[in-house]
């Protein structure tokens, strides 16, 4: 994928390619123009599926039919927006389309890259077999919009330790793919909900600017780069 530092129209960019999971309903309209939802299964090389929603405009998508089981190419932004559930706000994740094609064969692929700055407190965790992990949320300018999406991200290892030394208003890149998982939501009442998280699994990462670090503010930034 082609992407360029520093520019607001590169600070988000997804290469998305495999099933379509379930066919595009109409969504909603802005300006008279209409757009539509459905979700692309993507496989990953231990076989698992991420199923990943997609928003697409019905411009891009045009008069064409998508079956479940169809093979598509999918390039964009993944966006978020935060929609009202009850008396709380709940942050919706999904792909917004701005390129979109057929794929004659199967094909499998799940890119992202974006930079952005970290606006809450890295939390450092390990798992109950001591692998560690930090959860990142990171504002990315969309461009052209006044506006950022915040997008929740995982690191791994290393990864994780040195994510975790940063702060709110740090400055980073990162590339990855965008994961779903299922996990279970326990209730008050014992009742309990299966429900699904969408975030980005980080495989490499850049330090730009660290705001947090009297040190840096004094310097020109510099480039730290992580990877697993």
């Amino acid at each position: 994928m082609n992407y360029e530092k520093n520019k607001d129209e590169n600070n988000n960019v997804v290469l998305l390619a495999g099933a379509v999971h379930e066919s595009p309903k109409k969504s909603h309209q802005i300006d008279g123009e209409n757009f539509f939802e459905f979700s692309v299964s993507v496989k990953r090389l231990s076989g698992q599926l991420d199923i990943i929603p997609v928003t697409i405009s019905e411009r891009i998508l045009m008069d064409i039919h998508l079956d479940v089981g169809t093979f598509v190419e999918v390039r964009g932004e993944y966006r978020s927006y935060n929609r009202l559930e009850g008396q709380k706000s709940k942050l919706i994740l999904h792909l917004f389309a701005k390129e979109f094609k057929i794929l004659p064969t199967e094909c499998n692929e799940n890119e992202i890259k974006l930079l952005g700055f970290i606006c809450k407190e890295p939390v450092y965790r390990k798992t109950p077999f001591e692998r560690e992990i930090c959860d990142v949320l990171l504002a990315v300018n969309r461009a052209n919009y006044g506006k950022s999406d915040y997008i929740p991200c995982i690191l791994w290892g290393r990864n994780a330790r040195f994510m975790a030394e940063q702060g709110i208003g740090c400055k980073i890149e990162l590339t990855g793919r965008i994961q779903s998982r299922e996990y279970t939501k326990k209730f008050e009442n014992g009742q309990s909900e299966v429900k699904t998280a969408y975030e980005v699994s980080c495989q490499s990462i850049a330090v730009l600017s660290n705001v947090t670090k009297l040190e840096e503010q004094k310097e020109e930034p510099k480039i730290v780069a992580v990877n697993n």
